[in-house]
């Protein structure tokens, strides 16, 4: 039997939004899947600098992190792209300039500035530094690199002077709200699942994703088997094969056993 490449987003698809845990549901439902002969993997924004324990000590095969600039297979890392650390300093100050407050994604550390007046981003910061034991570090680090980042912009003038001058060099994905992750060009969680179906050998037929918001649009709709969770926005649900329950409600392992993949 061929193996079968899974694929799961995290916050929102395997991680409550309202608990901040994965069920045992889950984490059970996972480790079926893998017992069967399939391989499960993370595909996220988050990079490697902000993986818990909680999410690795799953058991994944691996992980696409940072939306496809980092692909991981049991431990060993296949592909990783950065930033160019010639272009730090010129980014850094065009985003102040443009009034856009943003947090760098590393893998290995996560960049943030001295204040945000975003309450998103001020959220996130103060989880990452006390909620969390990530690596943490400012924009003034010596040796920071960082693989993608997260915006949000002030006014729309700002964001638009930032984008034509870096459209041709990263992607923006439009996450509502205000909130935008960029990614080197070309970079998605679409292009990570490419990469390892050509690394494992894997039928399109036997790919399969599960997600609930906009960053993982494009990964639902690279699969065959495209999954939107029960909590997923309208626009993940408009256009996934399969609707699933919340993800409280035992939806990764309701979608699992509805394509027998345990």
């Amino acid at each position: 039997m061929n193996s079968n490449l899974i694929f799961f987003d995290i916050d929102g698809t395997i991680l409550s939004h309202r608990t901040f845990t994965i069920s045992d549901s889950t984490r059970a439902a996972i480790k079926q899947a893998q017992a069967k002969g399939n391989l499960a993997f993370l595909n996220t924004g988050r990079t490697l600098a902000e993986m818990g324990d909680d999410i690795l000590n799953v058991g994944f095969d691996g992980g696409v992190y940072g939306c496809g600039t980092c692909i991981v297979y049991r431990g060993d890392i296949l592909y990783h792209v950065t930033i160019s650390t010639d272009m730090i300093p010129a980014l850094q100050q065009d985003l102040r300039n443009c009034k856009i407050e943003a947090i760098l994604e590393g893998s290995s550390a996560i960049y943030y500035d001295k204040e945000y007046t975003n309450p998103v981003a001020r959220q996130i910061k103060y989880d990452h530094m006390n909620r969390h034991d990530f690596t943490v570090g400012t924009w003034e680090t010596p040796d920071i690199s960082f693989d993608k980042f997260c915006i949000w912009p002030s006014s729309k003038d700002g964001l638009d002077a930032f984008h034509n001058k870096y459209k041709e060099m990263f992607d923006f994905i439009d996450r509502g709200g205000n909130f935008f992750e960029v990614v080197p060009r070309g970079c998605s969680k679409a292009t990570g699942i490419a990469f390892l179906r050509k690394h494992k050998n894997i039928s399109y037929e036997n790919t399969y994703a599960l997600g609930d918001s906009s960053n993982d649009l494009p990964m639902l709709e690279y699969v065959k088997h495209s999954i939107a969770m029960g909590n997923a926005s309208e626009r993940v649900k408009s256009m996934a094969s399969f609707l699933t329950k919340d993800v409280d409600d035992d939806g990764v392992a309701y979608a699992l056993r509805h394509f027998r993949l345990i």
